[in-house]
């Protein structure tokens, strides 16, 4: 894997009925590197409306994935394999408890690209808010075309 990555983010969260699903998708251009059998990938990413970036990093393996947000929002989220975790999400509005029962993590890693698929329940301020689904797709960049996202 190159050090310059192509970052896909995919979200559902399901509502009472799985017609209901919200689905969110993100592209960005990010940083990639592997150190003690763990996969970090950092990126930023600019909220509509605010000139703040927020720098992101994933850390992940088996079985376990971390989210660590600075800038504009502020959170470290831990989706671990058959346990919940809870976090303060700080954000320009107020901050949240959110609580990530993780129930499914699922890497694929192939020579230029990695899968993480992630299955959890959502929690906001101790209550049920939704099953949640997440997909981040980690692509070289020599394996894809940047034109578009410069």
């Amino acid at each position: 894997m190159t050090k310059e990555v192509l970052l896909t983010l995919q979200g559902l969260q399901f509502d009472q009925r799985e017609e209901d699903a919200d689905k969110i998708e993100m592209v960005m251009i990010g940083d990639y590197y592997k150190k003690n059998d763990k996969h970090y990938v950092i990126y930023e990413e600019i909220t509509e409306g605010f000139s703040q970036p927020t720098k992101n990093r994933l850390k992940f393996s088996e079985h376990m994935l971390e989210l660590t947000r600075n800038g504009l929002v502020n959170v470290h989220m831990v989706f671990q394999e058959n346990k919940k975790n809870m976090s303060n999400y700080n954000t320009p509005f107020g901050q949240i408890l959110v609580g990530i029962d993780t129930k499914k993590i699922q890497i694929n890693e192939q020579e230029d690209n990695i899968i993480v698929d992630v299955d959890y329940a959502l929690d906001i301020n101790y209550e049920f808010f939704s099953d949640c689904h997440i997909k981040i797709d980690i692509c070289s960049k020599e394996n894809r075309d940047f034109s578009l996202l410069s």
